[in-house]
């Protein structure tokens, strides 16, 4: 390894560490700036009925009876030592909730994008081969119907009219691990249709314009004249070099879509009741508990940064250019 490729390296380390520590700071504060705490979340308004002696109990049950300072270094230190800390509400630790929850997201999260590129690639070309026609707009329309339609507006209408219109839903069961049986991965699947559907729709959509965008500024470079001059055929053309040097933009687009799904999907898992990782800290917050919403937080930070160094691993597949540099 060369000096300079040590010092972007320790430079690119420095920077994840500076990121997930901004994001530890800011979960730890923004969490304890919302009215409340763990023990109204966990008893209502019989908390205003606790006697001074109980409160105080109480909050040195739960860890919030030091000063803030001290309780954010406190739980730091234990996660540099890679404990995730323990959730009050499900008596477990935060690891094993995230080992069952991460699965789920990261599932949904691959489908929806294997969705959203079958789905925007072909729009964005179909845009792009015949510019300002009726198939550029059919193409933006479909785009811009991705970007309009809420997320959690789509999710319901396809659970409703696939429940009461064609009888399938197979959200209305307990969620099946797909590695439990060969009928588990087939129910799993299923119940990944319609979320994977709902997401990689709206995906879909910055998706096809980059690739609009992307494969109009290609097709008029000097090698894509030069080999339609050679003979070759439009068809060809298209798939072996317009879209193969249109892919990087694509790429980032994709890598950006997939760390926003890791962390983004908390509506759809709500609505289709499926247990990841969104949910696991909707349902924190909304039960005050602090660990599991900071840790996890922390996890989704840590998946997103890891994403976008993939993405860049990915730019010397797709583009030899950056190889050669």
């Amino acid at each position: 390894m060369t000096s300079q490729a040590l010092r972007r390296l320790t430079w690119r380390l420095v920077a994840v560490a500076a990121t997930l520590f901004g994001v530890a700071l800011l979960v730890f504060v923004m969490l304890r700036a919302i009215p409340g705490d763990q023990i109204t979340a966990s008893l209502g308004t019989e908390a205003a009925a606790l006697t001074p002696g109980q409160q105080a109990a109480l909050r040195e049950y739960y860890g919030i009876d030091q000063p803030l300072v001290a309780q954010f270094f406190s739980w730091l230190g234990e996660l540099v030592q890679g404990n995730l800390g323990w959730s009050v509400r499900s008596r477990t630790s935060v690891a094993s909730l995230t080992m069952s929850a991460l699965p789920v997201t990261l599932e949904l999260a691959l489908l929806s994008i294997l969705v959203a590129l079958a789905i925007g690639i072909p729009v964005g070309m179909l845009a792009a081969a015949a510019p300002n026609t009726w198939r550029d707009g059919l193409g933006q329309l479909v785009a811009l119907l991705g970007l309009s339609v809420p997320a959690f507006l789509l999710a319901s209408f396809l659970l409703t009219y696939a429940a009461s219109g064609v009888g399938f839903n197979p959200n209305g069961q307990p969620y099946a691990v797909p590695w439990d049986s060969v009928s588990a991965l087939g129910l799993n699947l299923q119940q990944m249709l319609l979320p994977a559907l709902t997401l990689g729709f709206g995906i879909a959509a910055p998706i096809a314009r980059t690739t609009r965008t992307a494969v109009l500024s290609v097709r008029d470079e000097d090698f894509v004249r030069t080999a339609r001059a050679k003979g070759v055929g439009e068809r060809r053309l298209r798939r072996r070099h317009v879209l193969r040097n249109a892919l990087l933009p694509v790429t980032t687009m994709t890598g950006l879509q997939l760390g926003y799904l890791l962390g983004g999907a908390v509506v759809v898992e709500q609505i289709f009741s499926l247990p990841g990782i969104g949910r696991q800290v909707l349902l924190g917050i909304q039960q005050k508990d602090y660990a599991v919403v900071q840790s996890t937080v922390l996890v989704i930070a840590l998946a997103f940064v890891l994403v976008n160094i993939v993405t860049d691993l990915a730019y010397r597949v797709v583009d030899p250019r950056v190889r050669a540099s």
